[in-house]
């Protein structure tokens, strides 16, 4: 993909292993720092799985700072999937069978000290150009809710399990030691819809509006504080109306 221009912002996949480590910054910034651990200036977020994928930037084109970023790994269709960074996590022997090329989408943060939206827009720009040129049917990652506790996220849980739980025939299923069943355990619970919405994170609200779909029950993950469910969006069942957030152009 090209970079791009949009108003203020460049977008552009990192080609230095210096541009990588300015998004791994911004990632420790964004979900490392977060909990209290003390900043040397240097501290980054890295793991095995960034050799393996690309890395997506927004920055402000006349200084090259970072203000966002995510990764993301392509595969051909489901017979890869189990290389992705969720399959760490989940069972996705039911997505297997998905014949189509696949887009895992990871790490997604936003610089704390800037809210212009339009970094987000030119993120899913971004996003766009991606799926329209390789041809993507399905876009997929693990969507994450700071803490590890399940009461607090409970009215966004059982809003999960009534309105935006996957198809059976995708359906992931358990594979980590450590998962809260919130399809089982909050069955009867009515959510506080005001509550869910507050409690969901900005990008899986985002995935939920193009018709996504999440597992069944959430990863516990306490190397990064969260809990997180395996999130999908089938390309050709975004609903019409919303299908301008995957086909925006650029300036």
């Amino acid at each position: 993909m090209q970079p791009f221009r949009r108003g203020r912002y460049q977008v552009r996949l990192a080609a230095t292993p210096e541009d990588v480590r300015a998004a791994q910054r911004l990632r420790w910034l964004c979900f490392i720092a977060r909990n209290g651990d003390v900043d040397d200036g240097t501290n980054v977020d890295a793991d095995d799985m960034d050799t393996d994928c690309q890395h997506m930037m927004v920055e402000i084109a006349e200084t090259g700072q970072v203000l966002c970023c995510f990764r993301f790994q392509h595969f051909a269709n489901g017979s890869e999937i189990s290389h992705s960074y969720s399959a760490q996590f989940y069972n996705l022997a039911a997505l297997q069978g998905f014949d189509a090329p696949m887009l895992e989408m990871g790490r997604f943060c936003v610089h704390p000290e800037f809210r212009d939206p339009d970094i987000i827009r030119s993120a899913w720009m971004a996003v766009s150009r991606y799926v329209q040129e390789n041809g993507i049917e399905m876009l997929f990652g693990c969507s994450s809710f700071i803490g590890t506790e399940p009461e607090q996220h409970a009215d966004a849980f059982a809003m999960l399990r009534a309105r935006h739980l996957g198809p059976r025939r995708w359906l992931p299923r358990v594979k980590a030691p450590n998962v809260f069943r919130f399809a089982r355990k909050l069955r009867l619970m009515t959510p506080d819809q005001k509550r869910a919405m507050a409690a969901m994170p900005p990008l899986l609200r985002s995935y939920l509006a193009m018709g996504g779909w999440v597992s069944d029950h959430a990863v516990v993950d306490p190397a990064m504080r969260t809990m997180h469910v395996f999130t999908g969006v089938e390309i050709r069942a975004i609903p019409p109306g919303r299908k301008r957030l995957l086909q925006s152009s650029g300036d």
